[in-house]
Formats: C-alpha cells, sequence, structure tokens
C-alpha cells in the first residue's frame, strides 16, 4: 500500500523540518511544494508537478493513512494555521493555489473536521479544478 508513496518520504527526508520553519517564519524560500502539499497529478505541467502528483482519491486517502506522510502533511497544514498570516504571504501567488489545491484533494479525503478542511472553511479557498478532476473519477 504505501511503497508508491515512498517518493514522498525519499523527497522530505532532510527537507521537512526546515520546510516547516520557513511556513512559521512566515516566508517560503526554497523549493518543497511539489511533495510537502501534493496536489492532484495534471493540474500542474512540470515534471515536478507529475511525479509526486496524487493519482486518486484513494491515493490520497492511502497518503493520509501513511505513518509519515499523514502526520507530516497535518504538521505542515497546522503551521500554516499557526503562522498568523496568510497562504498568499507564505507561499506567493502560484504556490498558494497549489495549497489550495492540495487542501481540496485531502479535505475530500478526510471528515469534516479535519485540519484540511477547516483551512478551507477559516482561510475560503477551494480548488475548483481539484473538484472537477475528483467528480470526474467517480
Amino acid at each position: 500500500m504505501t511503497n508508491h508513496l515512498d517518493r514522498f518520504v525519499k523527497a522530505q527526508d532532510g527537507i521537512f523540518d526546515n520546510a516547516i520553519e520557513e511556513i512559521l517564519a512566515g516566508k517560503k524560500q526554497t523549493h518543497w511544494m511539489w511533495f510537502i502539499f501534493p496536489q492532484l497529478r495534471g493540474l500542474g505541467q512540470s515534471e515536478n508537478a507529475h511525479f509526486y502528483g496524487i493519482r486518486t482519491l484513494n491515493e490520497a486517502r492511502n497518503y493520509l493513512a501513511h505513518p509519515i506522510l499523514g502526520p507530516r502533511l497535518k504538521q505542515a497544514t497546522q503551521s500554516v494555521i499557526e503562522a498568523n498570516v496568510s497562504p498568499q504571504e507564505i507561499f506567493g501567488g502560484i504556490d498558494c493555489q497549489k495549497f489550495a489545491s492540495c487542501m481540496t484533494l485531502f479535505g475530500e479525503a478526510s471528515p469534516p473536521e479535519s485540519v484540511f478542511n477547516q483551512v478551507l472553511r477559516t482561510i475560503s479557498i477551494t480548488d475548483e479544478r481539484t473538484i472537477t478532476m475528483l467528480r470526474r473519477e467517480e
């Protein structure tokens, strides 16, 4: 179940703590968005967007159930809340859209009370392209 998710664990090793520090400082400085806040494959056009793209809603659920990746995604998302600045300020325009896509995907994959849905409600961001792609999957 988790072998196909190893690409995320490998990418995050040695970088995750730095990403959290950047988020809490209120400004993303380095390149980790694709594998810290993944989105559906097909939303981005780059090689990284394809490689780190989540294929299905079921894969998103497996990501959340992963013993390393699920807790890390929740921690990273909680850090955005704790930063007390807008996602736009933390990530900038393009990466803020990726963040919205990620929150939408994992909000759909988790219960209404999840941190992802909390972000979607609090910050009023939803990615309609993600919703459309998920509906096609059904």
